[in-house]
């Protein structure tokens, strides 16, 4: 299912992501203008409802803190050289270990507030970008991961626990000083891990509120 980046009603234009719906039922408004956001917003979900979504969210404009918060979305970031040094090694992901994080990553972003489903093609992506990451430590998996430049992109552990050196593993693959990432407000979890390895909150990106 494709996205409509412009989605135009007569009570203005948003856009809306409807790339998740077959993977998780959920479907994200973003509005761009509008003087009535409260009906273009309840319009857009009609029309996501009708796609196929079951959970729908919104950002975009302050009227919409009249829905439930779902989450914000926040920039962290911290000095590379100030993240512990860890044993773990980073295995880059090559094209016959391509499906298997692609799996790994799918059971985990069920689970992540606004997380995005990879299709094969996100996944082919990912390979020729070459920011994927499986975390070792010995012949142990202990997580998966993207970094590259100034960012991490995506964490997750597959032993608990272990989320920690899946982070300082991460920061091998970064290149610049500072290393920025971003987060969820409503998955403390991540929060309190990025803190204790001394990540801070530098920029709320967006709130999304739960209008379906």
């Amino acid at each position: 299912m494709k996205d409509l980046q412009v989605f135009t009603t007569e009570h203005g234009v948003a856009s809306l992501i409807l790339k998740e719906i077959p993977y998780q039922e959920t479907a994200y408004v973003i509005l761009r203008d509008s003087l009535e956001p409260m009906a273009l917003a309840e319009e857009c979900a009609d029309f996501c409802r009708a796609c196929g979504g079951e959970r729908i969210y919104a950002t975009g404009s302050d009227a919409l803190a009249e829905y439930p918060l779902h989450t914000a979305m926040w920039e962290m970031s911290c000095l590379r050289e100030s993240i512990p040094d860890t044993d773990a090694a980073l295995w880059p992901v090559q094209e016959k270990t391509l499906s298997r994080w692609q799996e790994i990553y799918n059971q985990k972003v069920r689970k992540v507030p606004n997380g995005a489903w990879m299709t094969h093609a996100d996944a082919q992506n990912m390979l020729d970008t070459g920011d994927g990451y499986f975390i070792h430590r010995g012949s142990t998996l202990l997580g998966i991961g993207r970094a590259a430049a100034d960012r991490i992109d995506w964490v997750a552990s597959v032993i608990p626990g272990a989320g920690a050196d899946v982070v300082k593993a991460l920061a091998h693959a970064a290149t610049e000083d500072r290393i920025s990432l971003t987060v969820a407000s409503a998955n403390q979890k991540a929060v309190k891990l990025y803190e204790s390895l001394g990540f801070l909150r530098t920029t709320e990106i967006s709130k999304w509120y739960a209008i379906r």
